[in-house]
């Protein structure tokens, strides 16, 4: 150990100055004296300093090479504490190295990189009464080599997209995988867009729909799990696709759904999971107190639509009041004055509308997409409580063979011997099974979370940041129009 460590210690030498003094503190702890000649340890300090000294001299006439092949060789012992530059020492520790959860997760992120963008345009409606339903293009532009071109256009209806939801949830969702919410069907509006009754309201769901539709893709082509499933190449390259199922069943009103919820609540209240891990205690609080303030939040951002709308639409009205009392008003200046408030209003009015058309698309929709996402979040914890109980129910079926087995021993029941351990061996693997499926689940959520968070935080950013500037250009727009108006006002004699 110490000829290997020699010429380590010998890349800095020591000057006389430094020799000659005591030995200051050490930031590397205890001093350690290395010797590599056996005959040396009774060798006092004085005639180790003049080894020292002696070997130096001859190694300033040998060259480089002479050097380097002699140095192994000449020293007698080494002082530690008389290391050159020993502040520089802390600089040359090695950083612990990470574990291999968070290496493997690093890798994850790292290539975590994607070209794909995938736009719903067009819908377009076909057939008519009860038949009748949506049909959307969906357009994808991507340099993945995965795909078979980097630009594909299918026509999807939405019952396509149901159907995607449900696949990537029955082969991810119990691997604690977050699959993005797909939009739910919605019975009235659907029944306006069939019978073409209030065209207004059917343009504005279409239109809402398609935007859910566009964001629920993008989540999944984001996901770097998701966007790897063949069933969603399928999806956006395929001419065709098999006939979705029950696709009722992702109804938010839906009977399944209703049926799957309520069995999910019993199981949480009749299955308790004493939390070891402090980590998932505190996410899953933060995500039960973000789910509320957001619902909070998107109940507001509704009125303020809605109000901002019929602040609108009155606006309108008092326009076309300012109108007609214009025609009628003798008084010239007066008449024409309130005919300029009558276009100023309606101006305002398209703007007022703009704005509540930005309320909704930027910030309604995208709370209310979270609020979908946080229970596909809560959906993950609950699917790793029931791995927990899948776990410690094999557990304790593990105990009762390994109980059953000792009673045929001491019975001394020969011929039922085998079966008990080939049957305590069977539980023993599904109880190592289950173990690593649990840690397995837990390692992934928390890769989940850390996307989520990430995910979460560019969103609202980028949403807050179209909002001020759209509210900011409407604020510009309305300062314009009466600054464009106040000298009309003034001029009225």
């Amino acid at each position: 150990m110490a000829d290997s460590e020699a010429p380590a210690l010998f890349d800095d030498e020591p000057s006389p100055q430094e020799e000659t003094q005591e030995p200051s503190p050490n930031p590397f702890g205890d001093t350690t004296e290395i010797s590599l000649d056996s005959d040396d340890k009774e060798e006092s300090e004085p005639a180790k300093v003049d080894v020292e000294k002696t070997e130096e001299k001859q190694s300033e006439e040998e060259t480089p090479d002479e050097k380097s092949k002699d140095e192994p060789q000449g020293a007698a012992s080494v002082d530690v504490t008389n290391l050159s530059e020993p502040e520089e020492a802390p600089k040359k520790e090695d950083k612990p190295k990470p574990k291999p959860e968070e290496e493997e997760e690093d890798v994850e992120e790292e290539t975590d990189t994607f070209d794909l963008e995938i736009k719903v345009m067009d819908p377009e409606k076909v057939g008519d009464g009860m038949n009748a339903y949506m049909v959307y293009s969906v357009i994808t532009n991507t340099s993945m080599p995965e795909f078979k071109s980097p630009t594909t256009t299918v026509k999807r209806r939405f019952s396509d997209f149901l159907g995607l939801h449900e696949r990537l949830s029955s082969k991810y969702l119990h691997l604690g995988r977050v699959v993005p919410p797909a939009p739910e069907k919605s019975v009235l509006g659907m029944g306006k867009v069939k019978f073409g009754k209030e065209e207004e309201k059917s343009k504005e769901f279409v239109d809402r729909r398609k935007a859910l539709l566009e964001r629920f893709m993008n989540r999944i082509a984001a996901h770097p799990s998701l966007r790897a499933d063949p069933d969603f190449r399928q999806f956006l390259e395929a001419e065709m696709l098999p006939r979705a199922k029950d696709t009722a069943a992702l109804s938010g009103g839906g009977i399944k759904r209703f049926v799957k919820s309520v069995g999910d609540t019993m199981f949480n209240l009749t299955t308790k999971m004493s939390e070891s891990d402090q980590w998932f205690e505190e996410k899953q609080a933060q995500i039960e107190t973000l789910d509320q303030q957001l619902k909070k939040l998107h109940h507001n951002v509704e009125l303020l639509v809605m109000n901002r709308k019929e602040l609108s639409t009155t606006t309108g009205s008092f326009a076309k009041s300012a109108a007609m009392l214009s025609n009628s008003e003798e008084h010239t200046s007066l008449s024409r004055a309130l005919t300029q408030l009558a276009e100023v209003e309606e101006k305002i009015e398209q703007l007022q509308s703009q704005q509540a058309e930005t309320d909704f698309f930027v910030l309604s929709e995208l709370l209310k997409d979270y609020i979908g996402l946080i229970q596909s979040v809560k959906a993950c914890f609950h699917e790793r409580v029931r791995s927990y109980s899948n776990w410690q129910s094999a557990q304790q079926t593990l105990t009762k063979k390994r109980e059953a087995l000792v009673k045929i021993e001491l019975a001394g029941k020969n011929e039922k011997l085998p079966q008990a351990q080939e049957e305590v061996k069977e539980w023993e693997q599904k109880v190592e099974k289950g173990q690593e499926d649990f840690e397995e689940i837990s390692k992934t959520i928390r890769k989940e979370m850390s996307r989520f968070e990430t995910n979460r935080v560019k969103d609202f950013r980028q949403a807050i940041i179209t909002y001020l500037e759209a509210m900011m250009e409407t604020q510009q727009q309305l300062i314009k129009h009466w600054e464009g108006f106040l000298p009309e006002a003034k001029a009225i004699a």
